[in-house]
């Protein structure tokens, strides 16, 4: 098992190698899905398949001009809190809101789809649902104890 893992990793870090290279003179936004390269990975962490550790990966939020939050997909209808429900080229799917990373456009491949705007709110709520569980009470006066930035409390 150890020896088909490094031959793999091997083959990654030849594509690794390629990216690094890769032009940039394209653009991406929110909202699209993109096949990219997202490699070889461990533990739960979602891996690419086929030659070129390809997955279709959402581009959740642009950050940078070449930088953004991915979230990639699967082409099986998963159930749990870090799964949304997605249909992509009218193959049903989901997106894995556990697997949030942040990428380069250099991984990027070429673009399969752009969710409508229904979908992708969708899975703007699904996200802060799971990610942003901190609920926050509203503004406090100065002589209060706050904790945080002397402007509101956090409420558990």
């Amino acid at each position: 098992m150890i020896y088909e893992y490094f031959i793999r990793l091997l083959d990654w870090c030849k594509v690794n190698v390629l990216l690094v290279e890769k032009r940039r003179d394209f653009h991406f936004n929110e909202g699209e899905i993109w096949w990219c390269s997202i490699g070889l990975n461990i533990g739960e962490e979602e891996f690419g398949k086929g030659s070129g550790f390809e997955r279709p990966v959402l581009i959740f939020k642009k950050l940078t001009r070449n930088s953004f939050l991915g979230l990639p997909l699967t082409g099986h209808k998963k159930d749990g809190s870090w799964y949304v429900s997605c249909a992509v080229a009218g193959r049903p799917g989901s997106v894995m809101l556990n697997q949030a990373r942040i990428l380069d456009k250099a991984r990027l491949s070429g673009r399969m789809a752009t969710l409508n705007e229904a979908d992708f709110y969708g899975i703007k709520l699904k996200f802060r649902e799971l990610y942003c569980t901190l609920k926050f009470s509203t503004p406090v006066s100065s002589e209060e104890e706050t904790g945080v930035g002397g402007k509101s409390r956090i409420v558990p």
